[in-house]
Formats: C-alpha cells, sequence, structure tokens
C-alpha cells in the first residue's frame, strides 16, 4: 500500500511539472495552494535559471580577456543596474495591474495595462540611452576606472547603455505573462533570448568562423542581439494571442487613466530598486578602492551569487502573481498562506545552495580564473553573502508579496533604511575604517539583508497590504 502511495505521488508530481512547463490558462484564486505555487514556481526558476547561466558563462569568456575587462563588465553592470531598477520597477507596477485584473475576469483591462507600459518602457529607454551612450567612457572613470580599463570597455559600456531598450522591454513583456499566469510563456522567451547569447558570446568576443572579432564589445553585441529577438517574440505571442492577455490593434493607443495609475505605482517600484542597486553602485566603487583584482574577485562572485539568486527569484516571483490574482478574486487570507508557503520553499533552496557555496568556494571562483589573488578576493566575498541566504529567502518574498498587491511604497521605505542608512555607512565604516579592506564590504551585505528579511516579515504580518487600491 505504502508503495502505491508513493508511486502516486511520483506520478502526480512528473504530471505537474509536465503541466506547469505545457502552459496555458488556469484559475491560481482556485487552485490548491500547493499546487499554485508549484505551477508558477517551476517555469519561473527555469526561466530565472537561464538568466543565472548566461551571467556565469558571460563572465567565462570575458574573464579570458584578462583582469581589465572583467571590472569593466563589473563597473558597467553596476551602471547598467540602474537600468535594471527602472525595468523592475516598471515590470512590477505591470505585474501588479494585470495579476489584478485577471483576478477581476477583466482582460481587456489587462490588455490596456500592457500597452501602457510598453509606452513608458519605450520612453525612459530612449532616455538614459542617448546619453549613456555619448558619455559612456566619463561614467568608466567616474566609476574609478584606470586609462587602460576604460579604453578597453568603453565599446562594451556604450552597447549596454545604448541598446538599453531590449533590457526594459524584456522585462516588462515577461511582467505581463507573469501577472496572467502564463510562466511558462516567459520562461520560454528568456531562454531563447539568452541561448542566442551564450551562443554568440564567444563568436563575437574571439571573432570564431565567420563572426568579427569584437573583443570585450562583441560580448555587449552579443547580449543585445539576443534580448531583441526575445522582445520580438514577445511580441509575437501576445499579438497572436498564445497566452492570456491578448493584444489587437484597438489596444494600441494610451490611455491616460491606466497609463496614470500604472505610472503611480511604478514610481514607488522604481524609487524601491533605484535605492537597491545603486546602493551596489556604491558598494563596487568603494571595492574599486582597494583595486582591479578586488573588483574582478567581487564580479565573478557576484555572478556565482547570481546562480542561486535567479532561480531564487523564480520561486519569489510565484508571490505577486498569486497575490494579486486573490485579492482581485476578494481572497485576501489565500494570498497571505500563499506567499508563507512561498517562502518556506525558497528557503530550504537557498539553505541547500548556502552549503554548497560555503564549502566549495574557491573551487567555483577558480572555474573562471587561474589568478591566486583573485580566487581568495572572490572566495571571502562568496562565502561571506551564503551565511545569510536562508534569511534573505523570506526577504525577497515579502517584498515580492507587497509588489504584488500593489503596495510598492512600503519595499521602498524598507529598501532606503536598509541599504542607504545601514550597508553603506556600514560598508565604509568595516572597509575602510575598521581595516578589512574589501572584507567589510561583503559583511555589511550580509549584514543589510538580514536586517531587511526581518523588517519585511514584521512589516508583512501587520497586513495592510491586503488592501491595497491598483
Amino acid at each position: 500500500m505504502s508503495e502505491t502511495r508513493s508511486v502516486a505521488r511520483r506520478t502526480g508530481l512528473f504530471a505537474t511539472v509536465r503541466e506547469s512547463l505545457a502552459g496555458g490558462e488556469r484559475d491560481y484564486t482556485t487552485e490548491t495552494i500547493g499546487r499554485a505555487v508549484t505551477l508558477l514556481a517551476i517555469p519561473m526558476v527555469l526561466e530565472m535559471l537561464m538568466e543565472s547561466v548566461f551571467a556565469v558563462v558571460d563572465v567565462y569568456f570575458v574573464a579570458r580577456l584578462g583582469v581589465d575587462a572583467v571590472a569593466a563588465v563589473g563597473q558597467t553592470e553596476a551602471m547598467v543596474s540602474i537600468i535594471y531598477a527602472v525595468a523592475v520597477g516598471l515590470s512590477m507596477s505591470t505585474t501588479a495591474m494585470v495579476a489584478r485584473r485577471i483576478g477581476e475576469k477583466n482582460r481587456e483591462g489587462a490588455s490596456d495595462a500592457t500597452v501602457q507600459a510598453m509606452g513608458l518602457g519605450v520612453i525612459v529607454a530612449a532616455c538614459i540611452a542617448v546619453p549613456g551612450a555619448i558619455f559612456a567612457p566619463d561614467l568608466l572613470r567616474l566609476m574609478g576606472g584606470s586609462t587602460e580599463l576604460v579604453t578597453g570597455g568603453q565599446g562594451y559600456t556604450r552597447m549596454m547603455l545604448g541598446g538599453n531598450v531590449t533590457i526594459v522591454l524584456l522585462f516588462l513583456l515577461n511582467a505581463v505573462f507573469r501577472g496572467a499566469g502564463d510562466a511558462a510563456l516567459a520562461m520560454r522567451v528568456l531562454w531563447l533570448a539568452n541561448g542566442i547569447n551564450i551562443v554568440l558570446d564567444p563568436c563575437l568576443i574571439f571573432g570564431w568562423g565567420p563572426f568579427p572579432e569584437l573583443g570585450l564589445t562583441g560580448a555587449a553585441v552579443a547580449t543585445n542581439i539576443g534580448r531583441g529577438v526575445g522582445v520580438c517574440f514577445q511580441l509575437v505571442l501576445l499579438f497572436r494571442g498564445r497566452g492570456t492577455v491578448k493584444l489587437g490593434r484597438g489596444h494600441l493607443r494610451l490611455r491616460g487613466a491606466v497609463m496614470l495609475r500604472l505610472m503611480r505605482v511604478s514610481m514607488g517600484g522604481i524609487g524601491q530598486f533605484l535605492i537597491s542597486t545603486s546602493s551596489w553602485v556604491v558598494l563596487v566603487r568603494l571595492v574599486s578602492g582597494f583595486g582591479a583584482v578586488a573588483v574582478a574577485g567581487y564580479t565573478i562572485a557576484i555572478r556565482i551569487f547570481v546562480v542561486a539568486l535567479m532561480p531564487a527569484w523564480g520561486i519569489a516571483n510565484a508571490a505577486p502573481t498569486l497575490v494579486g490574482q486573490n485579492l482581485g478574486a476578494g481572497r485576501p487570507d489565500r494570498a497571505e498562506a500563499s506567499v508563507w508557503r512561498v517562502g518556506v520553499y525558497n528557503a530550504v533552496f537557498l539553505v541547500l545552495v548556502a552549503i554548497v557555496f560555503i564549502t566549495w568556494a574557491g573551487r567555483l571562483v577558480g572555474i573562471f580564473t587561474d589568478d591566486p589573488d583573485v580566487i581568495a578576493a572572490g572566495r571571502t566575498c562568496l562565502r561571506t553573502i551564503s551565511y545569510g541566504y536562508g534569511a534573505y529567502a523570506f526577504g525577497m518574498v515579502m517584498i515580492q508579496a507587497f509588489n504584488g498587491a500593489g503596495d510598492t511604497r512600503t519595499p521602498t521605505v524598507i529598501n532606503f533604511f536598509c541599504y542607504w542608512c545601514f550597508q553603506i555607512p556600514l560598508a565604509w565604516l568595516l572597509s575602510y575604517r575598521a581595516g578589512l579592506e574589501s572584507t567589510g564590504v561583503f559583511v555589511a551585505i550580509l549584514a543589510a539583508e538580514v536586517v531587511m528579511t526581518v523588517a519585511g516579515v514584521l512589516v508583512f504580518r501587520r497586513g495592510g497590504w491586503k488592501t491595497q487600491e491598483i
């Protein structure tokens, strides 16, 4: 009898996995909570896993160009993180609004929100692209880059900042799919985009086959091509009606009321992630004070950190969809129960990853470089941050839950105090005053993530997010 039950459970699990990957329309407000979380989380994890694989593959090839190339990527990504902040902030409001409309059974409203988000995304991307492309060398100097680093890295920086519309739209349209519960579609888009990136990366960096040898700039060209193809695929899915949200010619006009609501929620989301990601810019600048080796070790460690963080965000991304749709359906208690379930799943995953990272940190960093000083710096960074994984698992879920409810103000306040009022001063004190150098920055990152988690859980339990209108 017990063996029969075991076989039935395995069969049911495999069926759920197949169903989650196949996609299709479902009502996540009536599914059992465990099944709803699983159906959403599996494709979201695989989507983010591909993003993390690309991040690792990208730095693997770039590392072959030398320490300055890796440092240039690290400094550029610190600047690009500001673009990510804008894209993710817009995405949060888009997911919240689309999920709420789907929960209310208002598909026309979801389509309108999609078009307004696209319009806002293009405008924002254009405002960043022009000055970013023109002043790329100056921005690298501002980040502390040496003359050699600026000379070799300005092409990469110019392409990444100038082509940021692909970043913004890729984030926004995948947010539409997630908010609608079409997580499998978002997964396929990112796999396509990053699969192209991975194939083109070495070809354009080293000039394999018929491709030109572009060096570090080739990595940026590959990224923009891959993301651009992904955006085209997203538009095909939306206009051909393959998902829950469908667009037609009648939707292609700006609606003032919808855009104003989207902007209102977006500003909180953008502010929230600008605060957190701009703090990373300051941290990179602090690490840069200890030389290119410290920056290279930090960059490699963060890329490895992303391997775990991206799938963890995939799990956490189930929270805003479930919160938004359940609030739209008038079921706030079910929304809360879903968040706690997602938090437990995420904590189990990240604790297991932390054990691996802490045990084999040096070997993992050594995959990307044979420089012993870079390995030592990367090992210290990876181990230190990993000690906070268990707590941070709940923290990211709490933040996503607020965002899914349309309450982007609360995470903004939490991020401001935890990152700017706590993390940055602590990093400076530990690294420059206490003499811990770059290790002081890594300890400050760990401390800030734990504090953020505690604050997020305490505020979430108060329940004010349940009455948020959007």
